[in-house]
């Protein structure tokens, strides 16, 4: 399928220069889906520990090794369902990342602790976690500076909710706090498709311009765009993919992007 490749493919390609390479991943905890009746087959995994979990966390370490930066979604922060693992730290150490942040979002007394999470090449000169406003409590958002406000850039990571309402009312808080920032990503599971996203919600302030768009879910058989990685006009893009490589019920999506002023001693 065009814009589909795998994760071989993608890593593997010439890197350019002064090029950044993103992904953004809703891992469903480690239970990996492949069709709806599973849905309710594997509902246990989300509050019973699983030993095949483990596995899934080693098959997604692999998979994150050949980017610089990565958004997680739907990843557990240490608890009852997940061992005791907390799976943003986890995924760091095994893939190698030296620079793990977390968002804990809700946290269900010890069964389960619903967390975004952030891995990075580059320390963060400020992180700053909130939560988004919604009915019931649970969505957050996580925005990283990586450098100054000038030459830098800014990335938030999400989990909107639902209904399109919430989502909106969230996406105007989100560009409440990000406006001003002049360099900008937004990664994350929307739950939304990009037309309406940068046509119809408070997005359309922000002057982004999205990676061609893809579908990710379902990871079985995908027909919609939910996960995204929105850029600034400031940004090029150079090369955009959605990694063919089921770890969940999302597939994952990638953007490699051309910055020069964050320049990563290993490459």
């Amino acid at each position: 399928m065009p814009g589909f490749c795998t994760l071989q493919e993608f890593v593997a390609a010439p890197r350019a220069a002064h090029s950044l390479r993103l992904l953004s991943f809703n891992m469903q905890v480690g239970i990996q889906t492949s069709a709806y009746h599973q849905y309710l087959l594997k509902s246990w995994q989300h509050v019973l520990p699983n030993k095949r979990r483990q596995q899934s966390l080693t098959d997604i370490a692999a998979m994150l090794r050949g980017f610089d930066i990565v958004a997680l979604q739907e990843a557990d922060g240490g608890s009852f369902r997940s061992g005791q693992c907390n799976q943003v730290e986890h995924l760091a150490d095994a893939a190698g990342f030296p620079y793990w942040y977390q968002q804990i979002n809700r946290n269900l007394g010890g069964i389960a602790r619903h967390s975004n999470g952030l891995l990075s090449r580059f320390p963060a000169a400020r992180i700053t976690n909130y939560p988004l406003p919604g009915l019931l409590p649970g969505r957050g958002l996580m925005v990283m500076q990586l450098g100054d406000m000038s030459s830098g850039l800014t990335i938030a990571v999400t989990h909107l909710a639902l209904s399109r309402k919430a989502q909106f009312s969230q996406l105007d808080y989100l560009c409440n706090l990000v406006s001003d920032r002049p360099n900008l990503i937004i990664m994350g599971d929307l739950n939304q498709e990009a037309s309406v996203l940068l046509q119809q919600s408070p997005l359309q302030q922000l002057n982004l311009h999205a990676p061609r768009v893809l579908p990710t879910y379902p990871s079985w058989q995908p027909k919609r765009g939910l996960d995204h990685i929105f850029l600034s006009n400031s940004i090029r893009l150079l090369r955009t993919a959605v990694i063919n490589q089921p770890h969940s019920d999302h597939l994952p999506i990638a953007a490699e992007i051309e910055w020069p002023h964050i320049i990563d001693p290993a490459h």
